[in-house]
């Protein structure tokens, strides 16, 4: 008997479907678009077992992440920044990303540069714990920034 997995030149069908029963594996077409449609004789239940194998042990060594978000209004008090400031610091240190956010209700959009000011300030803060993967940007009445967590 011939290895696991047999590669055969060009056959015809007949002959290919011949060959493999006296191997007694199974032909299993590779690629049908191309012309010769090309097929490869193997044991079909093992190439499966191999295959969801693969697949789980790329499940397995995907990395999961984590955004956790904060939200600020442009004119928030010193204990209310130190309050959200602990928990950022918590979750940096869980290894979660952080989006920060700034939100401008009506009127107060006004007031842009008091938003980016906490959030940069927030940053500062935050410098040993993670690193400012986007700087503050206003989206629509959001102005938004992402902190990753540093490697350890």
């Amino acid at each position: 008997m011939v290895g696991d997995n047999v590669e055969i030149g060009v056959y015809q069908l007949p002959k290919a479907l011949a060959l493999a029963e006296e191997l007694e594996l199974d032909l299993a077409e590779i690629s049908p678009k191309a012309s010769p449609p090309v097929c490869k004789i193997l044991d079909y239940k093992k190439f499966l077992y191999e295959q969801k194998k693969r697949e789980k042990s790329m499940k397995s060594k995907a990395t999961k992440v984590i955004i956790k978000e904060i939200r600020f209004g442009p004119q928030t008090d010193e204990h209310d920044y130190e309050f959200k400031k602990k928990h950022a610091e918590k979750f940096l240190s869980e290894g979660a990303k952080l989006k920060a956010f700034v939100f401008f209700k009506g009127r107060s959009i006004v007031f842009k540069e008091q938003g980016q000011i906490l959030l940069l300030r927030l940053a500062q803060d935050l410098e040993e714990l993670g690193k400012v993967e986007q700087m503050p940007q206003l989206e629509g009445k959001r102005m938004i920034m992402f902190i990753a967590p540093k490697k350890k």
